[in-house]
């Protein structure tokens, strides 16, 4: 009878215990997608490891000495992540939730500045982001109470440690080696809609269509740059109408490029440059080119910037272009802030800034519209750049930048100003308005899939999206013609290499030093047992005893 008490009791107690945690041992398998890892020439960016087997930490942990730092996107800062270089953590993981629109403005903000900081390092320890799921939640909240409990007395953390605590082990299934990949293609489209004489003027406008940020597999850049792709097929489409009556065809012509390898020194863009001016036996690049128009970010803000090489002359085409420009903001969106920046072309560096700089060392005039003042912004690459972060207010002003550069452009072809046409004239109203259901279903399109260069050539999903936009072009546009460009694979622009998307098993144990407790708790079971019965006379002798004077 003694012996079956003490049992159940024994087992109750060992239930308790796994009651409060998960099973000795189990496993969880997730993908999770592994930080940028490129050169561009010379120059080395991002994170060089891959593989991972170690414990999960929290960040709060004060050692992190060969363990995979677990951190929340409101966590993840510059100075956590150098903390962690600094004491060789094994990895970092961070967590995105399913819904980005959840995170404070703040942390996102803060976040943005961190990823672009931590993005022009190279480090070897690897860096990998995972969505949020159910799992990695649990797994993030019980190394965090495990970090919580270092304040608490070391009786209360030895005994957490020993019956509570869950230990999470990280482990990379892929351990190939990295390779390099220089086959990536670069897709850039053309297309061009003919003025009504022969050697028009030619105005370019510009916009790369890829994408950046921490991770290459979530980099979906809805400001950057699918706002400006969504404008440039708007404008083809506006214009489009125009030049289909020849009562209207203004007497320019109108050449629009879609260009790959933006986020990579507008490599795409180089080498169109250089097909056109270099190769081609006749190009509109040859003749009279007005100026380049070429978009970037203009999915936020209530300002417009136009970059410049250098400030243009007076009674040039580009300067006359920006005139327009002005009045239409000064006349119908007052509130908006116009500005000039000027940044010469440092021909020592080894990048180039924004996407005009790549006209201007080929000596063709022009300029990029952005509602961002400074080309280091961390709002030009990130993994938080997405639909869920862009509000309706966004994407009325979108629509407004839209409005600013096609009536600025007519404006300026038609010479409406000479003409004596009041200021406030609207070529572009009824059916020749930029339509919303076209902004919204053109954005949600261009963010459906990360843009990443190093995916545009290779998923079949991401080959469809390029294949929709020369769809586009040939739908509004003329002469349309799409440029593939292959690296040499001895001396290539840009290497990228593989393993950017892994599979990673969670392993979730509890500590060796449970099994020691738990191994005591039975001895101490069975020496009580043993010691009952070897005595059990005089105990039930004492018990019987004790009985008898509580009854008396």
């Amino acid at each position: 009878m003694l012996q079956s008490t003490a049992a159940i009791a024994l087992l109750l107690c060992v239930q308790s215990l796994h009651g409060s945690a998960l099973a000795a041992v189990s496993s969880y398998e997730f993908t999770a997608y592994r930080m940028q890892q490129y050169n561009l020439g010379q120059h080395k960016y991002g994170c060089r490891g891959a593989i991972v087997v170690a414990e999960a930490r929290s960040a709060e942990e004060p050692s992190l000495t060969r363990r995979c730092v677990i951190m929340k996107v409101e966590d993840f800062t510059t100075e956590k992540y150098s903390e962690a270089q600094r004491q060789n953590a094994a990895a970092i993981l961070i967590l995105l939730p399913q819904n980005i629109s959840s995170i404070p403005h703040n942390a996102v903000e803060s976040f943005m500045v961190s990823e672009s900081e931590t993005l022009q390092k190279e480090t070897l320890m690897p860096v990998y982001v995972a969505p949020e799921d159910e799992q990695l939640l649990y797994m993030y909240e019980e190394v965090k109470q495990a970090a919580a409990t270092r304040t608490s007395s070391i009786f209360v953390r030895v005994l957490r440690s020993m019956v509570m605590a869950t230990a999470f082990q990280i482990l990379v299934i892929n351990n190939a080696p990295i390779k390099a990949t220089t086959d990536n293609a670069i897709i850039t489209l053309e297309g061009v809609l003919l003025g009504a004489v022969e050697d028009a003027p030619t105005i370019v406008i510009a916009a790369h269509y890829d994408s950046y940020g921490l991770a290459p597999w979530l980099s979906y850049g809805a400001d950057s740059n699918a706002g400006g792709v969504t404008i440039l097929i708007e404008l083809a489409r506006l214009f489009q109408k125009l030049y289909s009556s020849p009562r209207t065809r203004p007497q320019f012509n109108l050449m629009f490029s879609l260009t790959g390898g933006g986020k990579y020194n507008f490599l795409g863009t180089k080498r169109w440059i250089e097909e056109n001016l270099d190769h081609a036996e006749s190009s509109l690049l040859h003749d009279n080119v007005a100026f380049v128009l070429c978009l970037d970010t203009l999915a936020n803000g209530d300002e417009l910037y136009m970059h410049v090489s250098r400030p243009p002359k007076p009674d040039t085409p580009m300067q006359s272009f920006i005139q327009q420009l002005e009045e239409v903001v000064s006349s119908r969106f007052p509130w908006v802030k116009v500005g000039l920046v000027h940044k010469k072309i440092n021909l020592v560096e080894s990048t180039v800034a924004w996407e005009h700089e790549r006209y201007s060392l080929r000596r063709i005039l022009g300029f990029t519209l952005s509602h961002l003042e400074d080309p280091k912004s961390e709002l030009r690459g990130s993994i938080l750049d997405t639909m869920q972060v862009l509000s309706k207010v966004d994407f009325r002003k979108l629509k407004r930048n839209g409005i600013i550069i096609a009536e600025a452009l007519a404006r300026y072809m038609y010479n409406l100003s000479d003409k004596g046409s009041p200021k406030d004239v609207q070529v572009f109203k009824g059916q020749l308005d930029i339509q919303d259901s076209r902004i919204s279903s053109l954005m949600s399109f261009l963010t459906s899939v990360p843009r990443a260069t190093q995916l545009l050539d290779k998923e079949p999903s991401h080959i469809l999206l390029v294949n929709s936009l020369e769809h586009e072009f040939k739908r509004y546009l003329q002469q349309v013609h799409r440029h593939t460009f292959r690296q040499d694979k001895r001396d290539p622009d840009i290497t990228f290499f593989d393993q950017m998307s892994q599979p990673i098993v969670m392993y979730r144990v509890k500590p060796a030093a449970f099994d020691l407790f738990l191994g005591g708790c039975i001895a101490a079971y069975l020496g009580i047992v043993y010691y009952a019965i070897q005595n059990f006379g005089f105990l039930y002798t004492k018990l019987k005893a004790a009985v008898k004077t509580k009854h008396h």
